[in-house]
Parts: structure tokens; C-alpha cells; sequence
């Protein structure tokens, strides 16, 4: 059975000038750019969970979707039918990878051993689907959030038998992620946060995550799973404070229990807005820091301050985020998957390939327009010349001179420091001007 029979064929680049909706005018998976093709330096992947187990419900109204793979009396047999939907979507959007939550793929069944069986049946089906398409696993992650028995938290949580509950769904997860070459395995704290202190012990419940994660970590390599663990910051929403708030606060985490070579962060655009930050610093902050990992490519929206999970459409604000990628030398294991979904209207089922499309297209722009940015040397240059000075006073960050040393030499001084323009207008038209002239 055919579930996207209005597309017909693979969707194919055909350029710029393209009209035709249901093409790539910028995403040219074979062009090299900076050295690498697009399809290596985007890898793209196309999250399950949004696109092929949500019907468009939201909390004030049911589903508006037309999403016939989602009905069924039997829920096993309805997830065979979701992944048959799936696979046909991955292969004619033509993205090379994909990622899923266990109970996106598989029914939760009334035991954990009903719900692992459940897994273990799907995860074989996604694999033969893998091998007749080329399409892989991104990575895996385990729904830790929605039953209710996680309302408190899962690694966090007051009740010793629901972390140890966690436990064994994660272990189960990443034994199938690695069974299916997952290149990475994401820790997602759906709810690791907590609503008020009046019930909550903090330093417990940091440091139950901080055993939790250690754990998930040497199960890792008691398996031999040679992927990346990735954390995803997350600010607030559903708790109000989430422990995972952004990626300082994980990084801070990762090196207070000794975890900050073996874990990496997940950055979702979205939550990077939610937190307050722009996109490009939180790819910053997490090169620098050492823990770049993947990216979650959606966007929010100006005047709703939750998870909207929007497909991404503004080239600036990805050329931004991939100059910071570019400039930390891009993905390993990582890509960029499109944790986005459609708004509610667009019940068409073709829209999910519009959808993707737009976004796909729009991080090849914003790919093009960075690596020229980068080529050109002109944003370098002139950010290197801002600090220009430090080169001949290294010797104050090499600890050779006193506090008091800096005040004597002040006090001889005849002279005062005078501001330098920062010049930032004339750096974003200089990044409007590569956006432009693109091709």
C-alpha cells in the first residue's frame, strides 16, 4: 500500500529557479561545499514522533490529521502500518537518516516484557527497512515522559522503583539503537526538573541523574556501542525548572559527576529560544565547552512562548548557527534532525513533504551562505582584530602580571582607553550580503 501516492517519484534538486513545490531549490545532496558534500554536512534526519505518530491533537482540540496508518483495532498491527509510512516518506524525501522514541515505534504493552517484545518485533522491521533503503538511524531515544508514572521524573524521580523502571527502558533502547547502527543515543529529560521546593530535595535528585547517567554510560560500553550519548537542554516546560535548563547548565552538570567526556548535548533551536539565547550561542557554548553533538533544526515563535516546534525557514538565524558549526569543524556522529511539525491546519498528508522540504532548503541556504561567510575570511578577521591587543599583553593571561602591577602602571599612565566601534550593523549586512548572493 501506497500512503504518499501524490508524489510520485524522489524529490529531486532542480535549482533556484525552481517553481516546482515538490523539488529541492537549494539542497544539492552530491554539491561540495567547504570540502564536503551537503548530504555530509547537514545530514539530515526526520523525527518519527511528529510526523507519523501525532494526528495534529494539541490540548484544546482532538487530531485533525489524515493519517489512515494510525488507525486499527490491533496497536501492533497499526505500528507495522505507521513504519510502512514512515519508510516510504524517508525514501522519497530522500533524507538519509532518521531518528525515533521506543513507544513512537512500538505499542507500550500491559508489562515492561510485553513492551519490550513490542520493540524488539518493530526494531527488526525497522531494520530490514533500513537495508532495502539505505536509510539509517540517527538515534534512538526512550519516551521517559508521558505515562504517568513519570509525572515526577524518571532519573530524578522520589521513587526508587520508577528510576529503576527508567533504567530498564533506556538499556532496552539503547540496545535496539545499537542494534539498528544508531550513530548517537539522546538522553531527553522530559520532565528532570522539578515545580516547587516544597517537596523536592535537589541535591538528591541531582545526584540520582548523575547515577542514572553514569549507569546509561558504562552500559554503553558493555555493549560496545561506539556512538554518541547526547543530552538535550531543555529550559522549562512541562516542569517549571528543568535541571537541564540550557547548555551550561549541562556542561556544569557533565563536569560536576565526571561525565564530560563521555556526554554531549542535542541542541534544539527551539529550546535555545526558550532559554532565552539565540541558536548560534548555543552551538558556541557547546564548542567551546567540548560538547557539540547534534542539532534538533525547528524554530518557535515570537509571540508564544512554548514548544511551538515550527519547521525552519529563517536563513539568517541558521546561517548564524552554521557559521558556529562550521567554525567548530561540523558534525561527526551528529546532523540535523527536523524535530518540527506541521501546524494543525495542514492535514494534507503531502504537507509533511513541503514541510521538509522548506526546512531542508533552508539549512542548505544557510549552509552555503556560512561557508562563503567563512571563505570570504572578512567576519574573522575583523573579530580577530578586535582583540588584537591581547597579542602583545599575553602576558597578563599567562599570569605573569599582579593585580597590583596593573594598578601601579595605571596610576603612570597619562593616558585613558577610548571604545572601539564593535561595528555589528555593518557585520550583519555584511552577513545579509552572502545570504543574497548565494548560488
Amino acid at each position: 500500500m501506497e500512503f504518499f501516492d501524490g508524489v510520485t517519484s524522489a524529490i529531486a534538486y532542480e535549482g533556484p529557479e525552481s517553481d516546482n513545490p515538490l523539488a529541492f531549490r537549494w539542497y544539492d545532496a552530491d554539491r561540495v561545499v567547504a570540502g564536503r558534500t551537503m548530504r555530509d554536512h547537514l545530514r539530515f534526519a526526520t523525527c518519527y514522533w511528529h510526523s507519523f505518530s501525532w494526528d495534529g491533537f494539541d490540548i484544546f482540540g482532538d487530531g485533525t490529521f489524515d493519517r489512515p496508518w494510525l488507525a486499527g483495532a490491533d496497536p501492533l498491527a497499526a505500528a507495522e502500518q505507521k513504519m510502512d509510512a514512515a519508510f516510504e516518506f524517508f525514501e522519497k524525501l530522500t533524507v538519509p537518516f532518521w531518528c525515533f522514541h521506543d513507544l513512537d515505534i512500538a505499542p507500550e504493552g500491559a508489562t515492561f516484557k510485553e513492551t519490550a517484545a513490542n520493540v524488539d518485533h518493530m526494531a527488526d522491521l525497522a531494520s530490514a527497512h533500513q537495508e532495502r533503503t539505505g536509510v539509517e538511524l540517527l538515534w534512538g531515544t526512550a519516551k521517559l515522559f508521558a505515562n504517568p508514572r513519570y509525572m515526577a521524573g524518571a532519573a530524578t524521580n522520589p521513587d526508587p522503583d520508577v528510576f529503576a523502571y527508567a533504567a530498564a527502558q533506556v538499556a532496552h533502547c539503547l540496545d535496539v539503537t545499537h542494534r539498528l547502527g544508531g550513530h548517537n543515543y539522546v538522553l531527553w529529560g522530559g520532565r528532570e526538573g522539578y515545580e516547587t521546593l516544597l517537596n523536592t530535595d535537589m541535591r538528591r535528585e541531582l545526584d540520582q541523574l548523575g547515577r542514572f547517567l553514569h549507569m546509561v554510560v558504562e552500559h554503553k560500553h558493555a555493549i560496545g556501542f561506539h556512538g554518541t550519548i547526547l543530552i538535550e537542554p531543555k529550559p522549562f516546560e512541562p516542569t517549571k525548572h528543568q535541571y537541564d535548563y540550557d547548555v551550561a547548565a549541562v556542561h556544569a552538570f557533565l563536569q560536576q559527576y565526571g561525565l564530560d567526556e563521555e556526554i554531549k548535548v542535542n541542541i534544539e533551536v527551539n529550546h535555545a529560544t526558550l532559554a532565552g539565547h539565540d541558536f548560534a550561542h548555543e552551538v558556541a557554548a557547546a564548542m567551546n565547552a567540548g560538547i557539540f553533538g547534534s542539532i534538533d533544526a525547528n524554530a518557535g515563535d515570537d509571540r508564544l512562548g512554548w514548544d511551538v516546534d515550527r519547521f525552519p525557514v529563517s536563513v539568517e538565524q541558521m546561517t548564524l548557527g552554521m557559521i558556529e558549526i562550521l567554525r567548530g569543524g561540523g558534525f561527526t556522529t551528529g546532523g540535523l534532525n527536523f524535530d518540527a511539525k506541521l501546524r494543525r491546519q495542514s492535514i494534507a498528508r503531502d504537507d509533511l513533504f513541503h514541510a521538509h522540504i522548506g526546512g531542508m532548503d533552508t539549512m542548505a541556504r544557510a549552509l552555503l551562505a556560512a561557508a562563503s561567510i567563512l571563505e570570504d575570511g572578512e567576519l574573522d578577521r575583523r573579530r580577530d582584530e578586535r582583540y588584537a591587543g591581547w597579542d602583545a599583553e599575553r602576558r597578563i593571561l599567562d599570569g605573569e602580571v599582579t593585580l597590583r602591577q596593573l594598578h601601579t602602571a595605571q596610576l603612570d599612565s597619562a593616558t585613558e582607553p577610548t571604545g572601539v566601534s564593535g561595528r555589528q550593523e555593518e557585520l550583519e549586512n555584511l552577513v545579509a550580503r552572502h545570504i543574497e548572493r548565494v548560488r
